[in-house]
Parts: structure tokens; sequence; C-alpha cells
């Protein structure tokens, strides 16, 4: 007659402790069926779940190596038939600082939901601290409806993600560039040069209010560019100043083989010169018209508006035979909300309440690079 036991082993970590354990096992002739160890300060807890015939000396073989080795060993008899696989999800949570009252918020919108807190994971500490949470069970949309109010409250930056392929493969990343990827307006930068730079800021003001549409609203900020003389350009490029983050953001996507994109409102005069310093894979964006070296007011070819933003999703990931459930974008204003529903994951940066709202999840700290941890990856594997 056999028993199944579930063995935890508990202690100070130190090199050998799990092929000590393993030997021990195999000698005494004990079947495994499944093993989980989490290691928090250097305290080790490593659990093993085996099945042993009457009459084994396995249970004492055990006490023995754990006396031996200085480790607390205990036992529980367990139900032999299987744990049923459970729906399983991810929780990611952010902020510049992660306090009890923020946890327990998150893990009460969790239970609320029907979902279990399998397993916890620090993703990083600093410049933000961040949290990885194995759910099992639970309504997703409960859970993420829960967990929206308690970002709010706690002012915390939580993702929910049904664990799956989508989850762990994401390929494409596309980025909207101006306040996303760089914390410039492109279009005041030259309007600056043009000394129309208040004006722009009015008609932005009322597209922004829904006064006026994007489009209508970007030709008349451009026709406040008519006669500037193109060199200007090279000037407001110089002006430009990257997300904190942004380089790191982007070499760490690369080194792991993402393909990465940007797709802006702004102009290809910037965004050409973005994807050849940043390395980039593709960038899109409005074309100046400009005759004999003067920029004439006019916008050559079609919009890059809302919808064509989420077009253009479609596009690269069509090209690039990447299914959209394994894209990311990311945006921070109304022109890039059908671009952050079209992808798998759409993420709000920094960004209008109307946007945080309809996105996924939100990011508010002001590090582009602290959006890894919401791809599923941790402080050790970020590139610099």
């Amino acid at each position: 007659m056999e028993s199944t036991v579930l063995v935890r082993v508990s202690g100070m970590d130190r090199p050998g402790i799990t092929a000590g354990l393993m030997a021990v096992l195999a000698e005494s002739g004990a079947h495994i069926h499944d093993v989980e160890q989490v290691l928090v300060r250097g305290r080790l807890s490593l659990d093993v779940l085996i099945s042993v015939a009457e009459g084994q000396a396995t249970i004492k073989d055990l006490l023995f190596y754990g006396w031996e080795s200085g480790l607390n060993v205990e036992f529980d008899v367990v139900d032999e038939k299987p744990t049923e696989v459970l729906s399983r999800s991810a929780v990611t949570m952010m902020g510049t600082t992660v306090g009890p009252a923020a946890f327990g918020a998150v893990a009460n919108a969790i239970a609320q939901g029907g979902g279990n807190i399998d397993r916890i994971v620090r993703l990083s500490r600093e410049p933000v601290t961040s949290y990885e949470l194995a759910v099992t069970d639970g309504d997703l949309d409960a859970m993420r409806a829960s967990l929206f109010e308690v970002a709010r409250e706690q002012r915390v930056d939580l993702a929910i993600q049904a664990e799956g392929i989508n989850r762990r493969s994401k390929r494409l990343v596309m980025l909207d560039v101006d306040s996303t990827l760089i914390q410039n307006e492109m279009i005041e930068l030259l309007a600056e040069s043009a000394g129309t730079a208040e004006r722009v800021k009015e008609i932005t003001a009322a597209a922004m209010a829904g006064e006026i549409d994007f489009e209508t609203s970007l030709r008349e900020r451009v026709r406040t560019l008519a006669g500037l003389d193109a060199s200007v350009i090279e000037d407001a490029r110089a002006r430009i100043k990257l997300t904190p983050g942004a380089k790191t953001f982007i070499a760490t996507l690369k080194r792991i083989g993402m393909k990465v994109g940007i797709v802006s409102g702004g102009f290809t005069a910037f965004t050409d010169h973005l994807k050849s310093e940043l390395g980039l894979d593709h960038a899109f964006a409005n074309e100046l018209e400009i005759v004999d070296g003067v920029i004439t007011g006019e916008v050559v070819g079609d919009i890059i508006d809302r919808e064509r933003k989420a077009d253009v999703l479609r596009i690269v990931a069509s090209a690039e035979r990447i299914p959209l459930g394994q894209t990311v974008a990311v945006g921070d204003g109304a022109n890039d909300l059908d671009m952050l529903a079209a992808a798998g994951l759409g993420i709000a940066f920094n960004a209008k309440p109307v946007v945080q709202e309809a996105a996924d999840t939100a990011v508010s700290v002001p590090y582009l690079d602290a959006i890894l941890f919401f791809l599923g990856l941790s402080s050790s594997d970020i590139w610099d």
C-alpha cells in the first residue's frame, strides 16, 4: 500500500540541499509527483510531493537528513488524487513603494473575484517596487474590475493577464512617440522656432476638448509652420528628450528578440531619426511637405490618426507574422485608444484618465522600462 506525502523542508539556504534531498529519495525508492521551491532573504522553503510504499524507510531517512543538515523537515499525508487543473492568471503590482495596505487591498480584490494567490515573487526593488502574484481560478473580469479600483485608491499600477502563450510570448511592441517615447511634442518643438507655440497649444487644447477632430487640428497646427526654413528640424531634433528608461526598455526588448516599432501623429522627420538612433524595427508618422528647403504648412499623404494607428499595428503584426494576442501597444492619448484596444496588451503610460480607464492596464511611474515588469521580466533581466 502506498501513501502520498507532502514533504516540506525549510531552513537557511546553501548549495547542495536539493541534491542531498533527492539523493535520499532516490536511495529509498520514493516516487516524485511535484516539486516547488521558494527563497526569501536566504531562507528556503522546499516542498516535494512523493509516494512511498508501506515499510519504506523514506520518512526516517528524511528526518535523519534534516537533523544532519540542520534543516526542519515536516510531513503531511495528503489525498493521492492529483490537484484539479484550474485557470491561471498573473497579477503584476508596481509602485514607487508597495505597502501592506496596497498588498492587502490587492489580495482582497483577488479573493472577492474567486481567485486564490498561489505564489508571490518580487520582480524589482528600485527605482520602483514590483511583484508578480500567480493566481488560480477566479473570474478574470471581476478581478480586473476590482483591481482597477484598488489601483486608483492605493495609487499603485496593476495588471491582470490570463496565463498562456500570449502572456509569456509577447513578440511585438508598438509605441506612441509624443509624451510616451519622448517627453516632448514634436509640433511644439517646431512651433517654438516659428514663434507660433501659443497658437499651436490653443489648437491642441481644442482638440483635447473634443471641439475639433485630430486631422483638422493637425492640419491647422502645421499651417502655422508655413514658410519655416527646414533647417530648424535639425535644431528641434537636438532638443528631443527621451522618456527616462526608454533606451533601457528598447535595448531589453531587442535583446530578448522582440520587434519594436513607433507610430506617431507627429512627423517622419523625427521618427526616422529615432528609428535610426534607437535601432527600432518600424516607424510610422505624418510627412511634412518641404519644397525648396521650406516647410509649406501642409502634410503629404494619409494622416496617422486614431484609426490609422490601430491599422498600423495590424499591418506590422501581419508583416512580422505575429498574432495580435502577442502584441503590446503603449500610448498616452485618445489618439492611441484604438491601437491599445487592438493589441494583446494595451498599456496607458502616464495617460489621461479616459485612456487609463479604457486600457488593459496603466503605468503611472515615470520610467518607460517599468513596462518590462508587466511582460513578466524581473530587474535581473533588464539590459541597461
